[in-house]
């Protein structure tokens, strides 16, 4: 199961305690914003793309879209979400949990500019009811990330 390799995983740095797992599902924004009670912009979603056939991950705030120009800017290929079965097989967790946590090795992790404006946020832990809440230094820390991209629209304030 998905969320025993994330709190294998976050163990290392005794944040596997700090993952709350509820009796109700999270696996959207709109469910984890309202399990939680907080604002849906403060939900970090995972989305699983691929780029030259190799899969990358890329944390954005709730509340942001994947602008397709910027995509390309960045990553010189049009967007390309992976499709359910290869975001298991490719990252290592099921649609609905998947978080830059206990994933496969090979799987670029990058946070959006989106998440910036929030001391702390809420990512997905492996399971579709499941999160934890982390600051940003703490999520660039847990995720491994490459590097901060500004792939999103609609978020400004």
């Amino acid at each position: 199961m998905a969320i025993e390799k994330v709190k294998s995983y976050l163990k290392q740095w005794n944040m596997d305690a700090k993952i709350i797992e509820f009796d109700v599902s999270c696996a959207t924004v709109a469910l984890a914003a309202e399990a939680l009670g907080c604002e849906g912009k403060r939900i970090a979603k995972t989305l699983s793309f691929k780029v030259e056939e190799k899969p990358i991950l890329i944390v954005t705030a709730g509340d942001a879209r994947i602008d397709n120009k910027k995509y390309k800017t960045r990553y010189g290929v049009k967007a390309k979400m992976l499709n359910p079965e290869e975001v298991e097989t490719m990252i290592g967790h099921a649609v609905g949990g998947v978080c830059p946590f206990g994933i496969h090795k090979s799987v670029i992790v990058y946070l959006d500019e989106s998440l910036k404006r929030f001391e702390t946020v809420f990512p997905a832990c492996g399971s579709d009811n499941s999160v934890i809440e982390l600051t940003i230094p703490k999520l660039e820390k847990y995720s491994g990330y490459e590097s901060w991209v500004d792939v999103c629209k609609d978020w400004q304030e």
